[in-house]
């Protein structure tokens, strides 16, 4: 892990941007921390730069509760180069949504399933170096999306010891049968009108979890209309699993 900047935000927040091998990332740790901090990784659809307004805003909502938090960029996303086969899936899905078609599960899976595979073994290795910084402990909270990252990764990492998924993107069939492995607890924010959603998919997919502890925080409003009673919803979820 190569730090390539850092400083200071309102409330003493420090930011620091870094580079694990070819992967972008950024790591939040709170100011007044006195001892190491619990972390939560922050999952997203990719594109970095795009994202970090709601990354930040995020990242400062953990640092109230004590919590560090960090997160990397996607294969073939912002900078990193791009996937052509994962260019065409999103180009066939974008065309039947703006058909009005429903969307293959063929599609589903050309475009997730080999993001899955590429990206939580970086996780992973993001999450042994952000272990080994002095300011920061466990336990590890995953919290975001791409959802079938979030479920890979509760599957296969026991560092993780709770998971605040969004369920907000499609999801490969395959996955419902790893969601049936979580044990750990879950916590599902769904936007019950959300565009580019499949709502029963997401409803099934909860079901499917595995967690003796699960919870799914349902509103009305489109993608990114979440309200922020939601939020702090997922704020006690995590106080409740990480302190």
């Amino acid at each position: 892990m190569q730090f390539a900047s850092s400083h200071r935000l309102d409330g003493g927040v420090l930011e620091r941007e870094f580079t694990l091998g070819e992967i972008p990332g950024i790591v939040w740790t709170p100011g007044s921390a006195s001892a190491p901090a619990p972390l939560i990784l922050l999952g997203h659809p990719g594109g970095l730069r795009t994202m970090y307004p709601r990354l930040v805003a995020r990242a400062r909502h953990s640092a109230t509760n004590g919590f560090a938090a960090a997160t990397i960029e996607l294969p073939g996303s912002g900078d990193r180069p791009p996937s052509a086969d994962a260019e065409q899936a999103r180009a066939d899905l974008h065309r039947a949504l703006a058909a009005g078609e429903s969307v293959d599960d063929e599609i589903v899976d050309r475009l997730i399933l080999p993001l899955v595979d590429k990206s939580v073994p970086e996780w992973q290795s993001a999450l042994d170096a952000l272990l080994s910084l002095p300011e920061i402990g466990g336990p590890v909270g995953y919290s975001g999306g791409v959802i079938s990252i979030g479920i890979r990764l509760a599957v296969v990492e026991p560092r993780i010891a709770a998971a605040g998924l969004f369920a907000g993107s499609f999801v490969p069939r395959a996955m419902f049968d790893e969601a049936r492995q979580v044990t750990i607890p879950v916590h599902v924010l769904l936007q019950w009108d959300d565009e580019g959603n499949d709502r029963q998919a997401a409803l099934d997919l909860f079901d499917a979890f595995g967690s003796q502890e699960k919870t799914l925080n349902a509103n009305m409003g489109g993608h990114t209309g979440v309200p922020q009673s939601a939020a702090d919803a997922a704020d006690r979820f995590f106080v409740r699993h990480l302190r």
